[in-house]
């Protein structure tokens, strides 16, 4: 037997649902501080992207990697 369900909710709802906490403050204080640093000219693009390709190296391990998690993510369950 299979059995189907379908919520419709905005994300909003569905972090509600799953007592997931409210980082709303937290993501709004983060975007103002990047924004008064990059129109401040404390950060580059340059420097950003030597931070990305820090945090997430993309040779070929690192795609492979990031592959692997979306095809883990995507699998159909049985």
């Amino acid at each position: 037997m299979k059995v189907t369900i379908e919520v419709d909710c905005t994300p909003e709802e569905a972090r509600r649902a799953m007592g997931l906490p409210d980082l709303t403050p937290l993501h709004e204080h983060y975007v103002a501080r990047m924004r008064e640093a990059f129109d401040g000219g404390g950060i580059s693009p340059e420097m950003v992207g030597a931070m990305v390709r820090n945090w997430a190296p993309m040779n070929d391990a690192g795609m492979d990697f990031w592959r692997s998690m979306f095809a883990a993510g995507t699998k159909p369950t049985s």
